[in-house]
């Protein structure tokens, strides 16, 4: 009997750790002879543990008041409720911020996550740097399809972001320092679109400059340093606009090529 072929669920089961034991060989075997499937597989793989990286951490934050209150009913009149173990309560906890990180995995729910986290935890760590760092992880290993529209229609790329973003906005140029651009995409943020552009490097090195206009109420222009998990952050706010360059590489090397960028935007 011929074996069943490899299919896209088969991968992703792969990538998730997923696969029946028996099965693990074939995909194997699929990979060794399919160089750019192996290539899209290894980046999915890289772009998981990344975002485990980012919110592994939110397991141990309280949990928020408003899921807390849906995790206790409310009392009914005249009938006791004995109180639960520590380890009910504690089980609780940790399923419902394991239900969370789950929604933030995703592309569709990455950019709510600033809404339910403790207002102590919002002052720990802004959110444009954190935004900006899980789209980096989320796009950045992207093989196929990284970008919406390629350097290649670089015009169509600002005239379409632009229009989007309701203001001018242009990618700078980093050529002399190693960084070509290769395009750029639309993301959604809390209020309003956000613009996404990629770079990289001879070595196959990407960062990725995010673009915000959700920051006008913030006058605070200082140039500041963020680590997400396994990615730095350089951001900072110019008039309308919140830029972050993110990139999993050295802090010096990123403090370069903010610079450039900064640069750039304040001479424009």
């Amino acid at each position: 009997m011929s074996k069943p072929p490899i299919t896209e669920a088969d991968l992703q089961a792969y990538v998730d750790a997923a696969l029946p034991e028996a099965r693990y060989g074939e995909v194997e075997d699929y990979l060794a002879a399919h160089p750019e499937e192996a290539e899209r597989v290894h980046a999915y793989q890289a772009q998981k543990q990344a975002l485990r990286a980012l919110f592994n951490p939110i397991l141990d934050e309280p949990l928020p008041e408003n899921l807390r209150a849906l995790a206790s009913p409310p009392p009914i009149a005249g009938v006791d409720r004995p109180p639960r173990p520590f380890l009910a309560r504690w089980s609780l906890e940790r399923i419902a911020a394991g239900v969370v990180i789950a929604v933030f995995s995703s592309v569709a729910g990455w950019m709510a996550h600033g809404q339910y986290q403790p207002a102590e935890s919002m002052a720990r760590a802004p959110l444009l740097p954190r935004q900006a760092a899980v789209a980096h992880v989320v796009f950045s290993p992207d093989v196929r399809r990284p970008v919406e529209i390629s350097a290649e229609h670089e015009d169509q790329l600002v005239a379409w972001l632009s229009k989007r973003l309701g203001t001018p906005v242009h990618p700078p140029k980093l050529g002399a320092l190693g960084y070509e651009l290769i395009g750029g995409r639309l993301l959604p943020g809390n209020s309003g679109p956000v613009a996404q552009f990629m770079y990289h490097d001879a070595t196959g090195q990407r960062l990725t400059l995010y673009v915000s206009t959700e920051n006008t109420a913030n006058h605070d222009t200082a140039f500041r340093f963020a680590q997400e998990g396994p990615v730095n952050v350089f951001y900072w706010i110019d008039g309308k606009f919140g830029y972050a360059l993110s990139a999993g590489i050295d802090k010096g090397e990123l403090a370069r090529v903010a610079s450039a960028v900064y640069d750039q935007i304040e001479h424009k």
